[in-house]
């Protein structure tokens, strides 16, 4: 099973990579791809440039086979829908479940997604939490929930919802940027290499 795991990742931070590493080993996943978003639907517009930010996440995960850099929403024109790229997926992996990994606070709005339905039909969610920590729902997700919930992945399913506890660092992409505008340090915050990517090319200063 591939876990898919979207953000703008502006930068990437030792936050996006601890928890997919947590998701990696609680979920039955052979990999995570983490795809940074090209046009976001549902936030800000990332200020650095697609090519910068992917080949921050491929020097991020450079030496990995379980953590994959995906450029495939930079390279597909349009909004970076969800539903699109669990269907680009499945054309290239056709013998593999697909487990979207979410965060709290974006499951909490999935049924305002485009197409959430058809996503279920592709593939599962895992809800990426604090220990303890249940998301704010709406009806329409906590009814999900009640329809869709199991405590473990079943293989050769899709549309289960599995509660994912994880290692949430105090990390945050907009505080790195607002470091490197202050001109402090980012150390112990991102993977040195792409610190000093970052720093080489002032992507931020």
């Amino acid at each position: 099973m591939i876990g898919v795991f979207g953000g703008t990742f502006d930068p990437v931070h030792l936050g996006h990579l601890r928890i997919a590493l947590d998701a990696l080993e609680q979920l039955p996943l052979e990999q995570v791809r983490l795809i940074p978003l090209a046009q976001a639907v549902h936030r800000d517009q990332p200020g650095t440039p697609a090519a910068f930010r992917l080949q921050m996440l491929k020097v991020a995960t450079e030496g990995r086979s379980d953590l994959v850099a995906d450029d495939r929403e930079i390279l597909r024109s349009g909004p970076s829908y969800t539903i699109d790229t669990l269907r680009s997926l499945r054309a290239d992996f056709p013998d593999q479940g697909l487990c979207l990994l979410l965060g709290g606070d974006a499951f909490g709005a999935f049924d305002t997604w485009r197409d959430p339905q058809g996503i279920l039909a592709i593939a599962n969610i895992a809800v990426l939490q604090r220990p303890g920590h249940l998301p704010h729902t709406n009806p329409a997700v906590r009814q999900m929930l009640d329809d869709r919930q199991t405590e473990r992945l079943v293989a050769g399913v899709t549309g289960q919802v599995v509660f994912c506890p994880v290692t949430q660092l105090e990390i945050s992409s907009s505080d790195i940027r607002d470091r490197l505008r202050g001109g402090r340090s980012i150390d112990y915050l991102v993977p040195d290499r792409v610190r000093d990517m970052i720093l080489e090319r002032a992507l931020y200063a």
